[in-house]
């Protein structure tokens, strides 16, 4: 029987390496225009998509300077019209002598709440990675489907099945995780981060161009890392570990869990940690699956008696 199996398993296998290489030629090639369309939308979309980019740190620049002025002069900001204002100290001479006067400024207008940048070049830069990354979203479908057409070609049946389960499910949680990072994690981040600004009595002057790194560093890494049970429930219905496996080396796991949670985020403990937490609970959930979803069949796809 295991004869049999080993024979319809490679039965399927009919394109000779030339002619795989001219497939990843022609699936390059698709790729490529694909992803120049999408930055040309990008070139459009650029301006709004950095703007919301610099939401969250626009959000604690103004936090900061609103606590730090109230420390300065006691005074609370103040909402006039949809915009706010912050207490500025000024000081005249007059003839019984030095006065002090309250003004309030725009806080959109405080340079101190801006972000900046360094070299001459940063803004083109900027826009242009930012146009990048949003043709890679607009073109993401036609680029997962043309490389998806040339993998497809040099798998099994068996194989593709596997593919065509997992892929929806990874791509789902691919979302869930960039999306908890960019509307969850990097504002608490930020946050984090501000407060040491504001008890040490220091101001940031925050880069474009490194903000912008970090910004779409964190939600890819945390896209990777989500994909944490489908990868363990893969390997265990390949059979290369088993739901014993996993759960006999929980704190192995976790070690792990924290060096790739350094790895994947920015080198600041608040991001570890982000990311850290949820991958312990996805790990065990990734056990909990493999047991409530067992493997059935054999790596060469006998059943399993």
């Amino acid at each position: 029987m295991l004869l049999r199996s080993d024979k319809d398993l490679f039965e399927q296998s009919k394109m000779s390496f030339g002619e795989h290489l001219e497939e990843l030629r022609i699936a390059l090639w698709k790729c490529v225009l694909a992803l120049a369309l999408g930055t040309i939308v990008g070139f459009i979309l650029g301006k709004p998509v950095l703007n919301m980019i610099q939401g969250p740190l626009q959000e604690g620049l103004d936090g900061l300077r609103i606590s730090q002025t109230k420390k300065a002069t006691g005074e609370d900001a103040l909402e006039v019209d949809g915009r706010t204002f912050i207490p500025l100290e000024l000081y005249e001479r007059t003839a019984g002598g030095v006065q002090k006067r309250l003004v309030f400024t725009p806080l959109d207008q405080d340079p101190r709440t801006q972000a900046i940048g360094t070299g001459v070049p940063d803004a083109l830069m900027v826009y242009m990675k930012a146009s990048l990354v949003v043709g890679v979203v607009v073109s993401s479908p036609a680029l997962f489907y043309f490389i998806w057409s040339f993998v497809a070609s040099g798998l099994y049946a068996h194989e593709r099945a596997y593919v065509y389960t997992f892929m929806p499910f990874s791509l789902g949680l691919f979302l869930l995780g960039a999306a908890v990072a960019f509307f969850f994690a990097v504002k608490l981040v930020v946050d984090f981060l501000f407060t040491f600004y504001d008890w040490l009595g220091f101001a940031p002057m925050p880069r474009i161009n490194e903000w912008l790194s970090f910004v779409l560093m964190l939600p890819l890494g945390f896209g990777v890392a989500f994909q944490l049970p489908l990868v363990m429930l893969f390997l265990e219905r390949i059979g290369v570990f088993t739901v014993h496996l996993y759960q006999g080396h929980w704190k192995i796991a976790i070690l792990v869990i924290c060096v790739l949670s350094m790895i994947l985020t920015p080198q600041d403990p608040g991001s570890m940690l982000l990311l850290a937490v949820p991958l312990v609970a996805l790990y065990f959930g990734g056990i909990a699956l493999c047991r409530f979803m067992p493997r059935r069949t054999t790596p060469l796809g006998n059943p399993i008696e």
